[in-house]
């Protein structure tokens, strides 16, 4: 279509809208966040959208903050019809959303009014939700508050972590922005207010939030490992080190909270209510490994 799209975008989640928007419309612009450090060697590192930007031979901007002047110009220089917004990292000011005659839609990670927020897919894992999903939204000032146009649900299952629901949902919502846009554009398809009712808040997540705590249940320290695989991943103490804790599960059973032990070939932890099984760990500095090929170097484990 000739519909004149600007997109906005930032990690892997975005890659499949931007691609699905670029063979279907006509994208004039993309907006990215800057290079940054990254590695040990601290070499500056495109963004993912930046990286297929360039591929499709797209124009990229990768402003500090989009309210910067030369931003601000250049944005009204391709003088978009609508703006796509897909995990891009900053909040749109009243300028940019009004710059567009269609508005800004975003893909958001999760069926709204619920996770609204920096880190959805994370707290519908963490808080035990059954399903979660996509939702495409005409943005407003404020965060994720702006009116629905389709929404689109994915059942959670026991084996689900942050990594696996990402691939799933970025998939998932490219297909659903393709199918919404074009009734959206044509005047079919309104925006509807989001319910009140059902309303919650997703935070940015902190790398220290993944420490375990041995005196929580059970399954909830469970959900914690999936929900923070692969960022900024679960983890425990060790002989003064820090042991990643990337897969596990829940056993029945009665150990004192915090007691390392042996459970069928595998690491565990006595827990707030069993036992938590160490499917799959990484030591500092090594990779990663299966809780049974730990234990053959883990001679002090239990």
């Amino acid at each position: 279509m000739s519909t004149k799209i600007v997109f906005m975008g930032s990690p892997d989640f975005a890659l499949p809208s931007l691609r699905a928007l670029a063979g279907s419309y006509q994208v004039i612009g993309v907006v990215t966040q800057p290079d940054r450090p990254s590695g040990r060697g601290r070499e500056l590192k495109a963004p993912p959208v930046k990286q297929l930007a360039l591929e499709l031979n797209l124009p990229v901007i990768q402003p500090e903050k989009l309210r910067q002047p030369e931003a601000m110009e250049q944005l009204r220089a391709w003088s978009p019809e609508v703006i796509v917004v897909a995990a891009f990292g900053q909040i749109l000011k009243q300028d940019v959303l009004d710059l567009p005659r269609f508005g800004c839609i975003n893909v958001h990670a999760s069926l709204l009014p619920r996770w609204r927020g920096a880190a959805p897919i994370n707290a519908a894992i963490l808080h035990g939700d059954t399903e979660t999903g996509v939702t495409i939204m005409k943005m407003d000032a404020g965060l994720d508050t702006g009116p629905m146009l389709s929404q689109r649900s994915i059942r959670l299952t026991q084996d689900d972590t942050a990594g696996s629901v990402f691939e799933k949902l970025s998939t998932l919502g490219a297909e659903l922005l393709l199918d919404t846009l074009p009734d959206y554009l044509s005047g079919k398809l309104a925006p509807t207010p989001q319910p009140e009712a059902g309303m919650t808040y997703a935070p940015m997540l902190k790398k220290g939030e993944g420490r375990l705590d041995f005196t929580r249940p059970a399954e909830e320290l469970a959900r914690r490992v999936r929900a923070f695989n692969p960022w900024p991943g679960a983890f425990m103490d060790f002989h003064g080190a820090m042991l990643k804790v990337h897969h596990a599960h829940v056993e029945e059973g009665s150990v004192p909270a915090g007691q390392r032990l042996i459970w069928r070939d595998q690491p565990a932890v006595g827990v707030g209510n069993g036992i938590l099984v160490l499917d799959e760990v990484q030591p500092s500095g090594k990779k990663a490994m299966s809780g049974k090929s730990f234990l053959s170097g883990a001679r002090s484990w239990a």
